[in-house]
């Protein structure tokens, strides 16, 4: 209660309001550390609301195989389990709402943290939430409450920038896309004006990309998303930016990866449309360097026969954590990627060179292809 109100002291909030769910950030013993890990263990009681994990630092069950040490996997492991002892649950994703739909509904308020779910919550979902620290998360998912500020609230909620987009698109280009023009966004509202409609996985990309290079939480994609455009908002966007084909094709071309010695696909996890269109390309190939496909382990369980697909090509099927927040990248040159949010990440955060490619650009790296 003390982190929540001081929260809501800062950002003058009037008052705590109920929420839905909760997903919570600081998993990866890589971030957190020790102190992250006795701080969490020292939590007493149960959480108030459904509550689930961001990915972890390494798959929970295959982690030898990515070659993380036993002692990291140990103190991984305590995370875990100090989080489950909470009642939360142990699905470590960063895409909540592939597994579990009823965690959030248009309207609905609620306490998320990792950037691209929150940005996924509030503009494809229709949900309500401000992008929690991991503390805040924590404490608002025992209380079940949160401070009624920021994109709880309408008149937080209005485009602060247009974005005409003067060509088609399609896959990573909306990984591209929000690169550019996170950058340039910061921590607006961006609202689009596209020539086509985007898939539900394009918006994922989309605003993961944005959230990454920027800190965007909300955008708006014209007809598209749960509310109609700019129904609700007290003005549409003033000023606006242009984006082109040639301002794409140039950030493919500034990150080559045909010397990269990992593709890695996922981030944000693959839903299982995903898994299918990787399946079909993989389909009698062989890899040829290390590709690994992240996903949340319910869904790599749901179809059993895709990942076996994947995996007959020597592609490992990795659950329950992703590149940017393993320290199995560390061990790499350079890690090819089909996500504007991987490509922002990898050079910070592991230390490590990263290329970005469509996906089939992707799988042709790895199996060697011309």
């Amino acid at each position: 209660m003390e982190i929540l109100v001081a929260l809501g002291d800062i950002f003058g909030a009037e008052r705590l309001i109920p929420i839905r769910s909760v997903q919570i950030a600081g998993v990866s013993f890589k971030n957190i550390g020790e102190a992250g890990l006795e701080w969490i263990s020292e939590m007493e009681g149960k959480v108030a609301v459904k509550s689930v994990l961001n990915p972890a630092g390494m798959d929970l069950l295959r982690w030898k195989e990515m070659g993380i040490s036993e002692e990291f996997a140990s103190r991984q492991l305590a995370v875990v389990e100090a989080y489950r002892k909470l009642g939360i649950s142990t699905d470590c994703t960063c895409t909540p709402y592939n597994i579990h739909p009823d965690m959030a509904r248009r309207g609905d308020h609620l306490a998320w943290s990792e950037s691209s779910a929150v940005a996924y919550a509030n503009s494809v979902i229709g949900a309500r939430t401000n992008r929690e620290g991991g503390p805040s998360a924590l404490a608002a998912a025992l209380i079940g409450k949160t401070p009624y500020y920021g994109y709880h609230l309408d008149e937080n909620r209005a485009p602060t920038l247009g974005v005409n987009v003067e060509c088609d698109l399609a896959g990573s280009d909306y990984g591209a896309l929000g690169h550019i023009v996170g950058k340039v966004v910061g921590g607006g509202v961006p609202q689009f004006h596209l020539a086509g409609r985007p898939t539900q996985e394009e918006l994922k990309a989309l605003g993961a990309a944005m959230a990454a290079s920027g800190s965007v939480a909300l955008f708006y994609v014209e007809g598209s998303g749960p509310e109609p455009f700019a129904e609700t908002l007290a003005k549409d966007a003033k000023e606006w930016m242009a984006v082109d084909r040639r301002e794409i094709d140039e950030l493919y071309a500034a990150n080559p990866g045909d010397d990269s010695d990992l593709v890695a696909l996922g981030c944000p996890h693959c839903s299982r449309h995903e898994l299918e269109g990787l399946a079909r390309l993989l389909d009698g190939q062989s890899v040829e360097r290390e590709l690994w496909i992240c996903t949340a382990r319910r869904i790599a369980q749901d179809c059993p026969d895709l990942v076996d697909r994947i995996e007959r090509s020597g592609a490992k099927v990795i659950c329950d954590t992703c590149m940017v927040v393993s320290p199995a990248s560390e061990r790499y040159r350079k890690i090819m990627v089909n996500s504007g949010k991987a490509l922002n990440y990898i050079p910070g955060l592991c230390g490590v060179k990263a290329a970005f490619g469509s996906t089939e650009e992707c799988i042709r790296v790895a199996t060697g292809r011309n």
